[in-house]
């Protein structure tokens, strides 16, 4: 349904060599390009992978990956959090109307996506069974989301955790729908 577009610049990043550029080089700034700043790029074999890491190697969370790197969300995915990120699949973003997505990632539209994927991101570091204790939880995009519990499934927003991955700075809680903010 979405193009990978991006994908494939950031996924191999591990193997990937980045330009050296010396202090007597006067253009050393245009050495560098837009794509390689941030700390989103900062290689790392020894710390356990952050939530955009566990994305990143995730085929089926290449939709979500997309829409991050449209948004221009991958440094905030690294910061030290702690982070919960509800990760919706790429199944969740098929179901979503036809050319949502499409639209979404329009660089016009850059506004509206970030807000929906902040709209997936809490501080914290909860588990499965701790967040049964919520009624709602105060998302990225100061909105809050609302937290329910079904025997021994946990919703937030409608979308139902069906996975949790630790991070090295959250945790991803996997989910099996998009979770759009209540319009205002």
């Amino acid at each position: 349904m979405m193009g990978l577009f991006l994908l494939s610049s950031l996924s191999g990043c591990k193997d990937r060599t980045q330009t050296k550029t010396t202090v007597s080089d006067p253009n050393a700034s245009e050495a560098i390009s837009e794509s390689n700043k941030g700390q989103a790029f900062i290689e790392d074999d020894e710390s356990t992978p952050n939530v955009l890491q566990i994305a990143l190697k995730s085929p089926e969370h290449s939709t979500l990956v997309t829409a991050v790197q449209a948004a221009a969300l991958e440094n905030s995915l690294v910061n030290a959090g702690p982070l919960m990120v509800f990760a919706p699949t790429n199944e969740a973003f098929d179901v979503l109307p036809e050319g949502t997505v499409q639209d979404l990632l329009k660089p016009e539209n850059k506004d509206a996506l970030a807000n929906i994927l902040k709209y997936h991101v809490t501080p914290g570091n909860y588990s499965k069974d701790f967040l049964k204790k919520f009624k709602k939880l105060g998302q990225a995009n100061n909105q809050n989301v609302p937290v329910e519990t079904k025997g021994d499934d946990v919703f937030v927003g409608g979308a139902k955790i069906i996975a949790s991955i630790p991070a090295g700075n959250g945790i991803v809680h996997v989910v099996d729908k998009v979770i759009l903010p209540p319009t205002q």
